[in-house]
Parts: C-alpha cells; sequence; structure tokens
C-alpha cells in the first residue's frame, strides 16, 4: 500500500470531514493552497513601566544589563551638545523669525508658468516687441565676425555631442553645456580687437532675490538662475524717451479666467529684502547677459519653449529690479535711467534671445509706463546631430555631424555679447 501524503493523513484522521456537505474536501494550510498568508505577527508586549502612586518601580538600571522579573528602566533622552542635521526637529513654522501673514507668490528655478509668456509679461508689467532691436541687430556685421567663424562654431558643435564624451550618444545635460561654454570662448577671442570685453567676468550660481507688489499680491523671483556675465559699465538704454512714454497706450493681455499666479510657488516663510547676489564693492556689478541652459534629458523634466521664454523674462526682470533699487533706492518710480538686461536661453541646439529694458519701478497698477521687451524666438543652430553614421546597404547615408547648420544663430549670440562694448 502507497504511503499517503500529508494532507491525506490527515483527512483520514478527520472522519467527519469526509462528508459531502459544506466540508466535502479535506482542510489545507495557507502555504499548501499556494497562498502566503500577509497576516503579520503581533508584536511582543513592551516592557513597559506602570506608574503607581505611592510605589517605586525596581528596574534592573543598576545591574547595567537585562534581568528577567526586573522592570525596564525609563532614561532621559541623551543631549550630545550639539545637533545632527539628519536628526533636527524644525520647529513650527508659526514660530520662525521669517514668517508672515500675508502669502508671497515666488518664482525659482524650477517653476513652469502654465500661460508662458502672456503670464510674464503682467506678472513684469511688460510690452512685448518681436524680434531683437535694431541696435543689436546692426553689430551683425562683417567686420564684427570671427576669422574661419562657421569652421570654428562647428567645431564646438562637435567638441560637445562628439568629442568631449566617451558615450556613443551623449546626454543632454553633458553637451549643452560644453557648447555654451565653447560659444563664449568664441567671443572672447574679440577682445584683442575691442579691448572693452576684458572688463566683464562670468559668475555662476549666485543667489537671486527681489520682491515686489503687482496689484494685491505679492511677488519673488528668488534662487539661482544659471551662469550671468558681469560688467563694469552698464549697458545703453535701447528704447528712446519717447518710445517709452509711448508704452502708456499699451494695454496688458489677461488670460482670465486663469489666475496671474498660476506656476508659482505659495509660502508664507520668505525674507524681502533685495539681493543681487553680490557684495558691496564687487568690480563687476552691473548684469550684461544671463544664459540659463535647459539640460534635462527626459522629456517629462524639460521645459517648453514659451515656458523657457517666460523663465528668462522673470530672471532678467528680477536681476534688473534688484540692480535698480540698489541704484535709485526704493522710492524710484519711472527710471531716469533704464537698466537693461539680455538674456539666453538653450538646449544646446534652439536658442532664445531676449532683451528686457526696465523703464519704472512703480508695478503695483497696469496703468502708466510699461516695461519693455525683445525676443527672438526659437533660433535653430543646426536641426540634428548623428552620433553615430547612417549605413545602409554598405553605403554611408548619413555621416556623423550636424545638419541644416544654420551660422545666422551664432551671429546673433555674437551680437548680444558684443553689445555695450563696440
Amino acid at each position: 500500500m502507497a504511503l499517503a501524503s500529508g494532507p491525506a493523513r490527515r483527512a483520514l484522521a478527520l472522519p467527519g470531514r469526509l462528508g459531502l456537505g459544506v466540508f466535502a474536501g479535506p482542510r489545507r494550510g495557507a502555504y499548501e493552497w499556494g497562498v502566503r498568508s500577509t497576516r503579520k505577527p503581533e508584536p511582543p508586549p513592551l516592557d513597559r513601566v506602570y506608574e503607581i502612586p505611592g510605589l517605586e518601580p525596581i528596574t534592573y538600571a543598576g545591574k547595567m544589563h537585562f534581568m528577567p522579573g526586573l522592570a525596564r528602566p525609563v532614561f532621559p533622552p541623551w543631549d550630545p551638545g550639539w545637533t545632527h542635521p539628519k536628526f533636527r526637529r524644525l520647529p513650527p513654522i508659526h514660530e520662525h523669525p521669517l514668517y508672515k501673514d500675508q502669502v508671497c507668490h515666488s518664482f525659482h528655478q524650477r517653476c513652469r508658468l502654465l500661460e508662458g509668456v502672456k503670464q510674464a509679461l503682467w506678472l513684469t508689467k511688460a510690452k512685448l516687441i518681436e524680434g531683437l532691436p535694431e541696435k543689436v541687430l546692426s553689430l551683425d556685421n562683417p567686420g564684427n565676425h570671427i576669422e574661419n567663424q562657421d569652421e570654428r562654431v562647428l567645431n564646438v558643435i562637435f567638441h560637445g555631442r562628439l568629442w568631449h564624451s566617451t558615450e556613443d550618444i551623449p546626454k543632454r545635460e553633458t553637451s549643452c553645456p560644453v557648447i555654451v561654454d565653447g560659444l563664449i570662448q568664441l567671443c572672447k577671442s574679440q577682445i584683442l580687437k575691442y579691448p572693452s570685453l576684458a572688463r566683464r567676468i562670468c559668475a555662476r550660481n549666485y543667489r537671486l532675490s527681489t520682491t515686489w507688489n503687482r496689484e494685491s499680491i505679492l511677488l519673488q523671483v528668488r534662487g539661482s538662475s544659471g551662469a550671468r556675465l558681469n560688467a563694469k559699465e552698464p549697458l545703453p538704454p535701447i528704447a528712446s524717451r519717447e518710445e517709452i512714454e509711448a508704452t502708456k497706450n499699451h494695454v496688458l493681455e489677461t488670460f482670465y479666467p486663469i489666475s496671474p499666479t498660476m506656476g508659482l510657488q505659495e509660502c508664507n516663510i520668505y525674507d524681502e529684502k533685495d539681493d543681487t547676489g553680490f557684495q558691496e564693492g564687487y568690480p563687476y556689478p552691473y548684469p550684461h547677459t544671463l544664459y540659463l541652459l535647459e539640460t534635462a534629458n527626459s522629456r517629462s523634466s524639460r521645459f517648453q519653449p514659451h515656458q523657457l521664454r517666460a523663465k528668462m523674462i522673470l530672471f532678467a526682470f528680477g536681476n534688473a529690479l534688484a540692480q535698480a533699487r540698489l541704484l535709485y533706492g526704493n522710492d524710484a518710480k519711472v527710471l531716469e535711467q533704464p537698466v537693461v538686461v539680455q538674456s539666453v536661453g538653450t538646449d544646446g541646439r534652439v536658442f532664445q534671445f531676449l532683451v528686457l529694458q526696465l523703464n519704472t519701478t512703480d508695478l503695483v497698477s497696469s496703468e502708466g509706463v510699461k516695461n519693455l521687451v525683445w525676443v527672438d524666438s526659437d533660433q535653430l543652430l543646426y536641426q540634428h546631430f548623428w552620433c553615430l553614421p547612417v549605413i545602409k546597404k554598405k553605403v554611408v547615408v548619413e555621416p556623423v555631424g550636424p545638419t541644416s547648420f544654420q551660422p545666422e544663430t551664432f551671429r546673433k549670440f555674437l551680437a548680444l555679447y558684443l553689445h555695450g562694448a563696440v
């Protein structure tokens, strides 16, 4: 006779279970059915010291080791004399020294405005003009070009997309900064022709903070905006006094029913001081050009082009406003000498160019003089870069390198860099 299995033996031992009723089948455990139980075992009871009035618990604290039958001692929390950052307990938000009842809507590096440029223009009380100013475009002439300019720009693109990295297809976070730094180095090669270019310096990872009121909303731009080109002399105004006065008739575009603060971060802990990011006495105090890089490799983390342009407007405006208050104080309204700040935003392939002229610091009302913003959008440096050759039927169809190279984009990049020195 063959030996019965474990479930069969248990079934034979329980004759009452062999009926044809509800308990017709043999009783099996959860693991024998192939289902793992998710019930966790109950935790062991804690060794509590019960406080009984008039009685003192007897613990094993004096024994210095565990003793069965004695109560578990309770020691006061250990104070090492300093606070580890990992275990630091933050005070309640209402006890913070910078806490304020009024909500501040702040814009920082990763904020995305839903309405893009429209929303940024309303927040900064600015008028948009398509294209770069004629004063800047006039610098794009053969006398200001670099020797073998197109060939050297192509070498910069090859360096960023092919030669700099050992990967077959370098990521954008690697190639974009290399391309922009290479283009800036090309612009610096004009120092021998224009010695005033030596009176500039490029600063990175500076911290900006400025606050203003727009109607009944408190707004703030803070944080780092990438690299900033500083100069010893400010950029000259672009628009004339008549053009500035003509902005009074401009009506700011609204986007009702969307809130103008959509996409901004709300906070109650903030500081309303204006900080340019540089100490007093810095030899290069005036902002010249901001370089904002979009280096996100995944599509979900990238800024859309209109969001990147809105980011450029707000950071350029924040730098101009902080500089204007440093020069003229907080009581100035229409500036006698407007503050001009330029900005370049790119992912290494598509470039956005911007020039902002701050005409007024009276931003509460939508009436009166407006600020001016010139934007040149979506300028391709090249269409696509083949990191690996495309071979079909043993024939190289697409060689390694960029396609549809457009040298006009670098000419605008160079014109912005030479602005104020030529």
